[in-house]
């Protein structure tokens, strides 16, 4: 493995980048968003004391405006003088403060009158203040009679008017002050650190290996070891520390170099000797060590990739199940050995019959074999399948135990994929294991579906 360069190393751990965002300009970002929330909530804050100080001030102004009219107003009533009680009602209308008055003047046995004076510009009185006061006159001592009642309402804009030039000072002074508060801990900031940072950051991206022995220094008091002075005395430690390892490292170098040329002969030999074992491995992992043929693990790699490319393409795909008939007798009768040497000749015949590109032929355990055949459907099956019963018999392979034929023979179930019910491999092979089973009940030798 070749080493890396000494300035490779320096650079991964001091990465020489640029920014255009330095640390001033995101500390006096942030300072403008803290200055900007807390400038809304004090705005808020102040805003919500103003408009109630100013719904008190004009609260007061209309009682004041109250105590000035209420008894001449309840005069000209009493008196039923017209031209003072229109006068009366205009000067209280002509108010700054007021917005609509109303009163209303009652007379016994008569629905009330009512008078209104309301301001052509005036908006919605909801948020203004009003005064509710009840009319009455002294007709001699010690009586009261109550002639009518006054309303008085505030002006809306007035009152709004006011609030907006109080928030307007609010927003302004609050403004003034956020932004000299951003400046100077901009300037403190950039004095104090921005500067010896920028510094650091030089001084590291000049680093090389030769170059590593000369140290920080930082232009400025010492601070009895505030962060700063633990940030230079940090990066010459860190100094130190890479040198010497950069000096072993150098040295580990040459000696890995001495046995560099050995290791890699032996490296090499080993790889070649595991190579041709792992083509030994491979082989027997997939091949039937008795017959020869498709071990039931090659079986089921090969099934997935035939199962996916039929569905894909749309071509047909059958499986034919084969199984020996009355093979335990056999074994019984004639030995192991000769039982293991039939299914020898049995998978000699099956691969004789199946021969063509991507049919597959496989031991699945004991006495029972299955066949791949892509490209097949159910009729071209059988049609299989009765050749391999024609070849079987033309083999002539004795079986003296056997109730169905002197000569080995073999029940096959057949099946082909079906699309539209299946879609796993499982299935297509539970359907040919069950036309086994048919072929078998209907006393062996021969195919079923």
């Amino acid at each position: 493995m070749a080493a890396r360069p000494e300035s490779e190393i320096i650079t991964q751990l001091w990465p020489h980048t640029r920014s255009s965002a330095s640390l001033g300009r995101r500390l006096v970002l942030a300072t403008l968003l803290f200055c900007l929330f807390f400038t809304l909530g004090t705005v808020a804050v102040r805003t919500w004391f103003a408009w109630n100080n100013n719904l008190k001030a004009m609260n007061a102004e209309l009682h004041l405006i109250d105590q000035v009219f209420q008894g001449t107003l309840a005069k000209a009533v009493w008196e039923m003088d017209r031209d003072a009680l229109k006068e009366q009602l205009d000067s209280v209308a002509a108010a700054a403060p007021v917005g609509q008055v109303t009163l209303r003047i009652l007379r016994p046995g008569r629905a009330p009158e009512i008078l209104e004076r309301r301001r052509d510009t005036q908006p919605d009185p909801a948020s203004a203040p009003s005064l509710h006061r009840d009319l009455a006159v002294t007709p001699y001592p010690d009586a009261s009679e109550q002639v009518g009642d006054l309303t008085i309402v505030g002006d809306p804009s007035l009152l709004w008017q006011r609030l907006w030039k109080e928030v307007a000072v609010i927003i302004l002074t609050q403004v003034i002050q956020s932004l000299a508060l951003a400046g100077l801990i901009m300037a403190m900031f950039n004095r104090t650190v921005t500067v010896h940072v920028r510094h650091v950051g030089r001084h590291l991206s000049q680093l090389t290996p030769v170059t590593l022995g000369r140290h920080l220094r930082l232009r400025r008091q010492r601070r009895n070891g505030d962060e700063l002075d633990l940030l230079e005395a940090g990066v010459n430690l860190v100094q130190e520390k890479l040198a010497t390892y950069l000096q072993r490292q150098h040295e580990d170098e040459q000696a890995l170099a001495a046995s560099r040329d050995q290791l890699a002969e032996l490296v090499e030999q080993r790889t070649a000797e595991l190579r041709a074992a792992n083509v030994r491995l491979e082989a027997l992992s997939r091949f039937d060590p008795l017959t020869g043929l498709a071990n039931r693990r090659h079986f089921d790699e090969l099934k997935a990739l035939e199962f996916n490319r039929a569905l894909r393409q749309g071509h047909p795909l059958s499986v034919l199940m084969c199984d020996i008939d009355h093979f335990k007798p056999y074994n019984d009768s004639h030995g192991h050995a000769m039982g293991d040497q039939c299914l020898s000749n049995v998978a000699i015949v099956m691969s004789s019959v199946f021969t063509r590109s991507g049919e597959l032929v496989a031991r699945l355990g004991g006495e029972e074999f299955a066949v791949l055949l892509p490209g097949f459907d159910l009729l071209q099956a059988h049609q299989a399948a009765e050749r391999l019963q024609v070849a079987l018999a033309t083999a002539q392979l004795a079986h003296g135990a056997s109730p169905v034929s002197p000569y080995m023979t073999i029940s096959i179930g057949v099946a082909e994929l079906d699309r539209a019910t299946m879609d796993r491999f499982d299935q297509l092979l539970q359907r040919a294991d069950q036309a086994l089973y048919r072929a078998k009940s209907q006393g062996r030798a021969r195919s079923a579906s």
